[in-house]
């Protein structure tokens, strides 16, 4: 990289790992409320997948004529300011990239964003672990605010996916709504899941007040839901018809930096799950999507770019 470009992971025609290509553009100065900041680790999340894959192209939801960027995530530390912005230069910070049709993204060595969607890392958080939280902290948190409330007594509410990130962080937050959480994962999951302070299943019968998809299992996730209970997915545009008197809600997450930080601070806490698998450099994206895809692992594979 010299002074005036940034290395950055993009998709040209998007199809799969091996469009991933690593390219040169300019450094931008952050604008009046912006922050341009150096990344220190950004995790790949199933949804960089879809990207890469064409999938939301397929869906109009990206319409790049260049490129597209890769990464939603990512933790930092600010380079640099624009007007307005009351953040020291040194400052350690996480966020989220949202929204899907842009030519940026987190793989990459900075990024600019308005400063109103970062949030502060907490000193007793590494940098690797934050990075971890906002997708996927941020996406179960408006989970868990679409599942509202449980009625007096507590309600029955399974997560699939329990072991997985968005999962994790859903069972963590939703007792403090009333939920009585059970957990659905494989067998070999059962300690990490119950750690949450969730019941733990790995087969589950039809009758729940409310399921949090976040195995994204959609129609036999809904299948799983009392007559007049609540369905939550976390893909966007896409959840299952409703049926039966099922409230059906799906997860759009955005960009928060009030909520973020609550969440690294839970997280820099114990209190919400950060777990990371392993580190690749910026080169190896195209890799560390193949991994991904393979599954079997636990905890994030983050880019260190």
């Amino acid at each position: 990289m010299s002074s005036t470009t940034f290395r950055m992971a993009v998709v040209r025609t998007p199809k799969g790992p091996d469009s991933i290509e690593i390219v040169e553009v300019p450094v931008a100065e952050p604008g009046p409320g912006e922050v341009r900041v150096r990344v220190a680790a950004a995790p790949v999340n199933p949804v960089d997948l879809a990207v890469a894959g064409g999938t939301f192209h397929a869906m109009g939801l990206i319409n790049q004529p260049e490129r597209t960027g890769l990464g939603w995530e990512f933790a930092g530390a600010v380079e640099a300011v624009g007007a307005g912005v009351d953040l020291a230069v040194g400052t350690r910070v996480a966020g989220l990239a949202g929204g899907f049709d842009r030519d940026f993204g987190t793989y990459a060595e900075q990024i600019v964003l308005p400063a109103a969607d970062l949030a502060v890392v907490p000193d007793e958080l590494d940098l690797l672990p934050a990075a971890t939280v906002p997708l996927n902290g941020l996406a179960a948190a408006r989970a868990v605010e679409l599942l509202g409330d449980a009625h007096a007594g507590g309600a029955a509410l399974l997560v699939t996916g329990a072991a997985g990130a968005v999962g994790a962080n859903v069972a963590a937050l939703a007792p403090e709504r009333g939920w009585r959480v059970t957990g659905l994962a494989r067998p070999g999951d059962e300690k990490f899941v119950r750690g949450l302070g969730a019941d733990f299943v790995t087969e589950a019968e039809p009758g729940w007040d409310a399921v949090a998809d976040a195995a994204a299992l959609l129609d036999a996730g809904l299948a799983l839901v009392r007559d007049g209970g609540t369905f939550v997915g976390v893909l966007p545009n896409a959840g299952p018809p409703a049926e039966r008197g099922i409230t059906v809600h799906t997860v759009n997450t955005e960009a928060d930096g009030p909520r973020l930080a609550d969440l690294l601070a839970r997280a820099a806490s114990g209190a919400l799950p950060t777990r990371v698998h392993s580190v690749l450099p910026l080169d190896e994206a195209a890799r560390a999507h193949r991994l991904k895809a393979a599954g079997g692992t636990r905890g994030s594979l983050v880019l260190a770019p």
